[in-house]
């Protein structure tokens, strides 16, 4: 991963995955031999396609999730070019797979915030993951009335949402909603997807799960 433009060593799990502590904070080191550790906020900290990003070597991903092409939207956000970028927290949550399907978000923009909870009907929680992140674009916009230009950051614990939003993984599924969802991506001039840790005490993670819980709840008593 990156700090401040500068590439470090994060502890993962076997997901490759950063561990986080209780307070949502990572282990970093500039160098894998470090004897001193840093615990920097999960949000200053960049996704890196080269290499140094975990302290231990990662499995080489089945040939079947490996990229089909380079994304089309691909972009390296500088750290000065997220300063101030608005949060948007994301979860889809699924009673059963398939089964019923909800979604969570929170969007953040300073001190402002607004939180959405979804019932969707009955689906898959690939399904719900992707539709979690195209409803927290779209409120994005609706809070900074439409301004495109302004720096996003998405958090998503969903490594197949993050594969073909952002590592041009391809849709052998939910194509159409998969495309759909690339075209919002394209139109942000500044944007960056983050992976977090699912039910690994991440305050605002866990606020979307429980969003999405509380809508899958709600849309079943129907």
């Amino acid at each position: 991963m990156k700090f401040k433009d500068q590439r470090v060593w994060v502890r993962a799990d076997d997901g490759g995955r950063p561990v986080l502590d209780a307070d949502g904070r990572a282990e970093m080191k500039y160098r894998e031999t470090d004897s001193k550790s840093y615990r920097p906020g999960l949000g200053n900290l960049l996704p890196d396609d080269g290499a140094g990003e975990t302290p231990r070597p990662r499995a080489a991903r089945p040939a079947a999730e490996r990229p089909a092409h380079a994304p089309s939207h691909a972009r390296k956000a500088s750290v000065a070019d997220m300063a101030g970028a608005i949060e948007i927290w994301t979860d889809g949550a699924c009673s059963g797979n398939p089964g019923p399907m909800g979604i969570g978000v929170v969007v953040i923009d300073g001190s402002k915030r607004k939180e959405h909870g979804e019932y969707l009907g009955s689906g898959t929680n690939n399904i719900a993951e992707l539709v979690a992140i195209e409803r927290g674009l779209s409120l994005a916009v609706e809070l900074t009335a439409g301004d495109r230009d302004r720096p996003m950051r998405v958090y998503s614990d969903s490594s197949y949402a993050i594969g073909l939003l952002d590592k041009g993984w391809k849709a052998k599924a939910n194509q159409e909603l998969v495309a759909r969802i690339r075209k919002l991506v394209a139109q942000s001039s500044r944007l960056a997807f983050v992976k977090v840790a699912g039910h690994a005490g991440v305050p605002e993670n866990e606020r979307c799960d429980e969003l999405a819980r509380i809508a899958i709840s709600r849309g079943m008593m129907r």
